[in-house]
């Protein structure tokens, strides 16, 4: 029997919570499909870039059996012994195992940074697999992977998000500091993200110069704030004593025995890996008639490399690209051998089944990283490859990580038109992929904008950061971090503009709001209060601006070490203060003392310590001591385009800075 409800209130209720809970259904049903199919789509996007086992399932650490699946470098084969089908040699175990266990044991951000076959891989490997078998296991193949990646990592209570070769997932698009901060924050999971870095790519990754102001450090900020949120594990190339006593006891294995007998040499790891071989064949390779033409093929895909294109290099840009090099060591005197023998024998593998070029597929291959290593290390962190190389490369650039990759690397060593046309086609991508607004594209016209400011189109970077930060101010609000970044990189185009007055009200809103948000003591709240001194110190109010950067350096020196490189910045500025305050006395001894200390940390070479003896002799030459004054700018000037070239930026004003001295000393000439 059924009531009967006649009151007309109670029926009008009834239908009314009957629409609620028939739209409530709908909501709820259609945010289920929503987080439904972005969860599929995860998974899609991580089996497709990611380890998986045959299944298509991640797998659990301790389900990785063969440590080269994650980039451990193959071991030599010795042809006349059973190591020919036998697994990777048995584990040398290093002096920072137990530390480096205890270490992920807690969880966290933890990268080893080493050189090329220093046994950076094995050795997280085997600490990984020790302290984290049951662990669910992340290996991205490439950035591409990495926001799925780092989704499935934040819906997991333990897993491990394995990087090997950290910089291939470093930029616009990969880890982020915020990824880091996700990941490995909180309570109630035990997450760690497990990396290795190659020394040479940590020095080019870090040594752009620091003293451009904050628009100028933003190339490479990202990347730097990721890697200073690490705990660091370096690892030697050369094995330790207790190191080889333990290879000792493993003398069994004929390879480990093998390396042991030329471990005064080279690191075991860096023989078992083939290395000094494999150096020794492309070196003996350029000899009238043995294989000149394959070592320009390898020569070629070193530069292209060092250039920032990380991905499989296609076979037709090395083919492109190889003249160039056989033609700087002698061309047809060396009777090159045919291209198909030339391709035979890069791409044969050594004793380690490691060639100088494997391939990836029919028509891509990549280039032994001990090489790039080795070539990177000879030459210099800021030596610069062909700009035909470079350009080159980009032309052939099919994925967004390369055009990015050469891009941000022209840009740190001030190849500004270069890197114009690698953002400019990077950011075509971004906007065709991921849309106008997206994060990602805007932080593409970041860089392009920075760019532009470099190249002295200020009215265009003007432009381009407004186009931003209007953009991040509709999305994001006045106040996020990303609207206050475009804030400041458009104050600091408006000094250069010479509108100082705007440029002075927008730090100080900039300013503002971050000491409201982060505190006085914040770095980016220092790097604001940095910014407002410069302007100050631009419109005359000097003794405002020192006041400013005399703050700025007793909070980073509370806070940092005396010859940390931000702590020298801020005792830069206020020696550049101090002299046009003149005070030379007292600039002369602040920038001597920064630059002793750039000396000892960074060396002779580092555009920072260049930069310091710029702005020493300009004090000296205030102070009427011309002749060290020129000879300090010559000095600078010889090095500035050795390492940098006749047209970076910094080689123009210690042409500009020596000019005026030779003028000052009356030799009217050789100053024009």
């Amino acid at each position: 029997m059924a009531f009967k409800v006649t009151n007309p209130w109670l029926i009008g209720a009834a239908a009314a919570v009957a629409a609620v809970a028939v739209a409530f259904s709908g909501v709820w049903q259609d945010r289920h499909k929503r987080i439904a199919t972005r969860h599929d789509e995860t998974a899609f996007k991580l089996q497709d870039g990611c380890l998986v086992l045959p299944s298509g399932r991640l797998p659990r650490v301790s389900q990785i059996d063969e440590p080269i699946k994650l980039g451990v470098h193959p071991a030599i084969v010795l042809g006349d012994s059973a190591t020919r089908n036998a697994q990777e040699p048995t584990y040398i175990p290093r002096d920072v195992d137990a530390e480096l266990c205890q270490r992920l044991a807690l969880g966290g951000f933890v990268v080893l940074i080493g050189d090329s076959t220093a046994g950076k891989s094995r050795t997280a490997f085997e600490a990984m697999r020790a302290t984290l078998p049951d662990h669910l296991l992340i290996a991205p193949h490439d950035r591409t992977a990495m926001p799925a990646a780092v989704e499935r990592m934040l819906r997991t209570r333990r897993a491990v998000l394995w990087l090997s070769d950290l910089e291939h997932y470093l930029g616009n698009g990969g880890l982020t500091r915020e990824n880091v901060a996700r990941i490995c924050g909180g309570n109630g999971h035990h997450r760690v993200i497990l990396a290795t870095l190659r020394c040479a790519e940590q020095v080019r990754l870090t040594c752009a110069s620091t003293d451009g102001g904050d628009a100028a450090r933003l190339v490479g900020r990202e990347i730097q704030e990721v890697l200073e949120q690490a705990y660091e594990f370096r690892l030697a190339r050369m094995f330790s004593v207790t190191e080889l006593e333990s290879g000792l006891a493993r003398r069994s294995d004929p390879r480990i025995s093998s390396a042991l007998e030329h471990a005064e040499e080279f690191g075991v790891a860096e023989y078992l890996a083939s290395g000094p071989e494999l150096k020794r064949d492309y070196d003996n390779a350029w000899d009238v008639g043995v294989n000149p033409r394959g070592a320009a093929l390898v020569a070629a895909a070193i530069d292209c490399r060092r250039a920032g294109f990380t991905s499989p290099l296609p076979r037709k840009l090395l083919e492109e690209l190889h003249g160039i090099y056989l033609d700087t060591r002698g061309g047809h005197r060396l009777q090159p051998e045919p291209d198909a023998d030339a391709w035979e024998w890069v791409t044969r593998p050594r004793r380690a089944t490691t060639a100088l070029l494997s391939p990836m597929t029919d028509s891509t291959v990549t280039v032994f990283d001990y090489l790039v290593d080795v070539v990177q290390q000879g030459e210099g962190p800021f030596a610069q490859v062909p700009e035909v190389v470079a350009q080159t490369a980009l032309d052939h650039a099919q994925l967004m990580v390369d055009a990015e990759g050469i891009a941000s690397t022209a840009h740190r060593q001030g190849r500004y038109a270069l890197a114009e046309s690698a953002w400019r086609k990077a950011l075509t991508w971004r906007t065709a992929t991921l849309g106008e607004e997206h994060p990602d594209t805007l932080t593409s016209r970041d860089y392009l904008a920075l760019v532009l400011w470099g190249l002295g189109r200020l009215e265009e970077a003007e432009a381009e950061n407004r186009a931003v930060l209007e953009i991040r101010r509709r999305l994001l609000g006045d106040q996020h971090p990303d609207t206050l970044i475009s804030r400041n990189n458009l104050a600091r185009v408006l000094a250069d503009l010479g509108r100082l007055d705007e440029a002075e009200a927008e730090n100080r809103a900039v300013l503002e709001i971050r000491r409201r948000l982060l505190g006085d003591q914040h770095p980016d709240t220092l790097i604001s209060r940095s910014n407002l001194a410069r302007v100050l110190a631009d419109v005359g109010r000097l003794d405002e601006a020192e006041a400013e950067h005399r703050a700025v350096l007793e909070a980073l020196r509370r806070e940092l070490d005396e010859e940390n490189p931000r702590t020298l910045i801020s005792r830069n500025n206020l020696a550049c203060v101090l002299a046009d305050l003149g005070r030379l006395d007292e600039a002369e001894a602040e920038h001597r003392a920064v630059l002793e200390a750039r000396r000892r940390v960074l060396g002779d070479q580092h555009p920072d310590t260049l930069h310091s003896r710029n702005n020493l002799a300009r004090v000296l030459a205030d102070l009427g001591r011309l002749d060290e004054a020129e000879a300090e700018h010559r000095a600078v000037l010889e090095a500035r385009r050795r390492i940098l070239g006749d047209q970076h930026p910094d080689t123009l004003i210690s042409r500009n800075s020596l000019a005026r001295v030779l003028t000052d000393l009356r030799r009217s000439k050789a100053s024009e």
